[in-house]
C-alpha cells in the first residue's frame, strides 16, 4: 500500500477553491486499491473522518490573520511526519500544494529523509508576482518558492510555463520536475435549463445566453478594471456578470471610482456561488466567458469555462494560450482592444459559436479530463522513487500512457 498525505488544501469535500476541487477529484477518481490518500482539512469547516475513502486529519488553526494558512500547512505536516513514525508506514509520499512553508521546510526536512518519506511540491503559480501582496509579503512568497524548491524530490508543476519557470530560475538547484495538469469535466449539452437556473436568473434579473461571465477572486492580478471599463465601452445589451468573492476594501472602492460600474446596470457582481451543479448550469448558458487572469498556471476556472461555454475571450498572456490554443479569443490590454472584440462578437453567426464550442471542447478531452489527470497521478504515486533511473521510467511510462490516453475518448 502507498500511502500518500496531502497538505495545502482546505480540505475536503471541496468547496471553493481550485486546490480543494483537485484533492476532490484526486480521490474521487482513484482506481488503484494499492494508492490510500491522507489529507489534511481545516477543523472548523470539515468535520468527515473519511471521505471519498481518503483518511480526513483535522487541523485545528487558531485565527490568526494572514499567516493562518502558514500555521496550518506547519501543523498539517508536523501531524503527518508524527502520523507516518507511530505507524511505521514505509516509503510514504508527503505532497505539498504550494509554497507557503518554504523557511520552516530545511527543519523538518531531515526528519523526513530520516523516515524514508518522498517529498513533492505543487509550486502553484508564481504567488509572489500578485499585486495584492505588499512588498515584503512578496518576497516572503519568493524567499519560500527558492527554499521549498531546493528541498523539494520532486515538483509537479500543472503548467508547462511554470515547469520552463522552475527550471530556468533555479537552474543551480538542478530541480526535478514533471508536468501533470489540472482537470475538467466537458458537457455537451447545449442548453440546460431547470427550475433552480431559473429561480437565480430571476433573482439576478438575467436572460439565458444574454450575459458574458466572469469567475474568479476579486484581486487586481484578474485585471476587472480592464474588462468590466472596456465592457462599459461596448454597445452590446448583454449583462456582465461576475460570480466572485468581492470585498468592499480599497480595490473595491478603486475599482468604482475608476470604471463607475454602479452606473450600468448591464455590470453584475452577484457575489460568490457554492453549488457547483448550478455554477456549472450557468456557464453553459453563458453567451461567452471573460477570463482576465495573468497569474498562475491552469487555472481551473478556465479549464470549466473551455469545457462549457461557447465563446472564450482570454487575456493574451503564456499561461492562457498555453491551455486554449486556437479555442481562445485574446485581448489585450490596449484601450479598445476589448472593446472592438466584444462589437464584433455580436454579429457572429451559430456556426462559429458552434466551432469554437467544439475546438474548447475537443482540447478537454485530450488532455484535461480527470481520469487521465488521476492516472497520472496515480502512476507517479505508485512507481517514483528517489532513485534517478526510477524516475526516468515514470516519466516514459507518463509519456506512453498519454499517448494511449488521447487515442481514448471519455
Amino acid at each position: 500500500m502507498r500511502e500518500v498525505f496531502i497538505l495545502g488544501s482546505k480540505g475536503i469535500p471541496a468547496r471553493y477553491g481550485g486546490f480543494e476541487t483537485f484533492v476532490e477529484k484526486l480521490t474521487e477518481y482513484r482506481e488503484n486499491e494499492f494508492i490510500h490518500y491522507n489529507v489534511a482539512c481545516i477543523n472548523d469547516n470539515y468535520l468527515l473522518p473519511l471521505h471519498n475513502g481518503a483518511k480526513c486529519f483535522k487541523i485545528k488553526v487558531p485565527n490568526i490573520g494572514a499567516a493562518k494558512a502558514i500555521y496550518y500547512d506547519i501543523k498539517a505536516l508536523d501531524n503527518f511526519i508524527n502520523y507516518i513514525k507511530n505507524n511505521n508506514i514505509k516509503e510514504p509520499i508527503i505532497y505539498i500544494l504550494a509554497c507557503r512553508i518554504g523557511p520552516f521546510i530545511g527543519f523538518y526536512k531531515w526528519r523526513i529523509r530520516k523516515l524514508g518519506i518522498k517529498l513533492f511540491v505543487n509550486p502553484d503559480g508564481q504567488e509572489w508576482k500578485r499585486k495584492k501582496w505588499g512588498y515584503f509579503t512578496r518576497k516572503y512568497w519568493k524567499l519560500s518558492e527558492k527554499l521549498m524548491v531546493k528541498q523539494a524530490d520532486l515538483l509537479i508543476c500543472d503548467s508547462k510555463n511554470i515547469e520552463n519557470y522552475i527550471k530556468a530560475e533555479y537552474k543551480k538547484n538542478n530541480p526535478k520536475t514533471m508536468y501533470i495538469a489540472y482537470g475538467a469535466k466537458v458537457n455537451f449539452e447545449k442548453k440546460c435549463i431547470d427550475k433552480d437556473l431559473n429561480g437565480w436568473y430571476e433573482k439576478m434579473q438575467i436572460k439565458s445566453n444574454e450575459y458574458y461571465l466572469v469567475v474568479g477572486r476579486f484581486v487586481p492580478e484578474n485585471n476587472y478594471n480592464i474588462i468590466i471599463s472596456e465592457f462599459m465601452k461596448s454597445c452590446t445589451n448583454k449583462s456582465l456578470v461576475l460570480i466572485s468573492d468581492i470585498k468592499y476594501n480599497t480595490f473595491y472602492k478603486k475599482l468604482c471610482r475608476n470604471t463607475n460600474f454602479e452606473r450600468d446596470t448591464r455590470v453584475k457582481f452577484v457575489g460568490t456561488l457554492y453549488n457547483d451543479k448550478l455554477l456549472r448550469k450557468i456557464r453553459i448558458n453563458a453567451y461567452g466567458y471573460l477570463h482576465g487572469h495573468e497569474v498562475g498556471g491552469t487555472n481551473p476556472s478556465l479549464l470549466e469555462a473551455l469545457a462549457t461555454t461557447k465563446l472564450n475571450i482570454l487575456l493574451d498572456v503564456s499561461f492562457n494560450k498555453e491551455v486554449a490554443k486556437d479555442a481562445g479569443i485574446y485581448f489585450n490590454k490596449e484601450p479598445g482592444n476589448l472593446v472592438s472584440i466584444i462589437n464584433n462578437l455580436e454579429n457572429v453567426d451559430k456556426a462559429y459559436l458552434e466551432n469554437m464550442s467544439i475546438k474548447a471542447k475537443r482540447i478537454i478531452e485530450e488532455n484535461y479530463t480527470w481520469k487521465q489527470i488521476v492516472e497520472k497521478y496515480e502512476t507517479l504515486f505508485l512507481e517514483y522513487s528517489l532513485e534517478t533511473n526510477s524516475y526516468d521510467v515514470v516519466e516514459n511510462n507518463l509519456r506512453f500512457r498519454n499517448i494511449e490516453l488521447k487515442n481514448t475518448h471519455f
